[in-house]
């Protein structure tokens, strides 16, 4: 009876280890799936100013498209397989180049080697006007109405927000370099209290 009793503890003690077990592991995948989609795949931000009304607005949450422009290697920033390029008109998600802690989001307007004037607000790109659908200016007062003649540098962008009144942006600080694009803006997943938002497709 003594040693059924031991075997019965026995095997209860190694079932129980054998869940533990394979609860870690579970775990550990699931951790490492997330940092991996996250890396790679898709990331969630969360929109903090108005620079880009009313497109996107202060507290709407959006996922982005890591994977559309490529896969880069962790930490270096550097892609190491191509696979799209960004295309005018893309609203993306980059690292500041004055402050690389930060990262901010603008629609891309200018690409490498093109010539960029503004004038009275209007854009001109390679001499054409451009059809700016998605600009909104508001504030008549405000200065920079003029910008240019100059072309955006190779492996470079120009980005701007749709609020182009109040948005701090390649008009002010300059270009984007093309490495330093983390992803397309895909979908808003979360917005508060813009409830009707939820589930939007960001153009």
């Amino acid at each position: 009876m003594a040693r059924a009793n031991e075997t019965k503890v026995k095997g209860k003690k190694e079932r129980k280890k054998g869940l533990l077990r394979e609860y870690l592991e579970a775990a550990v995948i699931a951790v490492l799936l997330a940092l991996f989609i996250r890396a790679f795949v898709v990331q969630a931000f969360k929109i903090p100013s108005g620079s880009m009304e009313p497109t996107l607005l202060i507290g709407d949450h959006i996922l982005v498209n890591k994977f559309i422009y490529g896969i880069k290697a962790p930490f270096v920033n550097k892609t190491i397989i191509p696979i799209s390029e960004p295309e005018r008109g893309d609203i993306i998600v980059f690292v500041y180049p004055l402050d690389r802690k930060k990262d901010f989001i603008k629609r891309l307007i200018g690409l490498p080697g093109e010539e960029i004037r503004i004038v009275n607000n209007r854009i001109y790109i390679n001499g054409k006007p451009y059809d700016d659908s998605y600009g909104v200016y508001r504030d008549n007062g405000r200065e920079n109405k003029n910008l240019g003649p100059f072309v955006v540098p190779e492996d470079s962008l120009f980005v701007m927000g749709d609020n182009r009144d109040h948005s701090y942006d390649s008009r002010y600080w300059g270009f984007v370099p093309v490495e330093s694009v983390k992803g397309k803006a895909m979908i808003i997943y979360w917005s508060w209290p813009h409830w009707k938002r939820f589930g939007h497709i960001i153009k």
